[in-house]
């Protein structure tokens, strides 16, 4: 069974809900270094598989104090789930870089914004927004309800704040009319740090770099030869013009 989605834009609804559910970890500890895969759905459920907090606690654990690398693609899932992951992963001792692979909506935006690193892959998009939650009952059960999804989107504001370079009432109206951003847009606002195509460019910039620094010292070299050439005894140069 597959998790349906009502997002306000639609047009990603089917794609999201295809996501195949991948949780894996693989640690290396001559490297230093663990790696997670978090695909599909945040949160435990009794419906569809799905990557919970006590997942990632229990891989964290096993890790111990080695560099993390998460390799994510997610629509998203229970919002607690993703906050006690976000916190889990900031509190970790070793460096932790996050790649998105795909997607990462809603709760994994949150679990996103704990990377030391976060490189957003060609094509990926990030979806903040509103925090839900299906009611039943009475008048006052909503009020409460309400009341409970306010403070905990100002929370997960703060964590957006941590990252975002804009101000906080911005971000909140981002989330109110649920923003998608593409890699660059997320580069842009601060919710990430590169991307996979401004870090290719980087590289060919070094490169380009140390070519040209190559070509610079093969001239100086051929300079060099050239001036050595012309320093020849005066006898030498009557031999070749008398």
């Amino acid at each position: 069974m597959k998790r349906r989605f009502n997002f306000k834009n639609q047009q990603y609804n089917k794609q999201l809900e295809s996501i195949p559910h991948n949780f894996s970890v693989t640690h290396d500890n001559e490297k230093g270094e663990t790696n997670l895969t978090i695909y599909g759905d945040i949160g435990e459920s009794w419906w569809w598989e799905s990557t919970s907090a006590s997942d990632v606690d229990n891989a964290l654990k096993e890790a111990g104090s080695n560099n993390i690398v998460v390799n994510l693609n997610s629509p998203g899932g229970d919002a607690f789930d993703g906050i006690a992951i976000y916190n889990r992963l900031k509190n970790h001792p070793g460096k932790v870089t996050i790649y998105i692979d795909g997607w990462a909506c809603s709760a994994a935006s949150v679990i996103a914004m704990a990377g030391d690193e976060v490189i957003m892959g060609a094509g990926a998009m990030m979806m903040i927004h509103e925090a839900s939650n299906i009611v039943w009952g009475n008048k006052n059960d909503f009020r409460k309800q309400a009341d409970l999804l306010e403070k905990l989107e100002d929370g997960i504001i703060d964590i957006y704040m941590q990252k975002a370079n804009v101000s906080r009432e911005e971000i909140r109206q981002k989330v109110d009319d649920e923003t998608w951003f593409s890699a660059n847009d997320a580069l842009e606002i601060g919710f990430a740090t590169s991307t996979a195509t401004s870090t290719t460019v980087e590289g060919s910039d070094d490169e380009i770099t140390q070519l040209k620094a190559q070509m610079q010292a093969m001239q100086n070299e051929l300079e060099q030869f050239k001036n050595q050439q012309t320093k020849v005894p005066s006898n030498e140069k009557r031999r070749r013009f008398f």
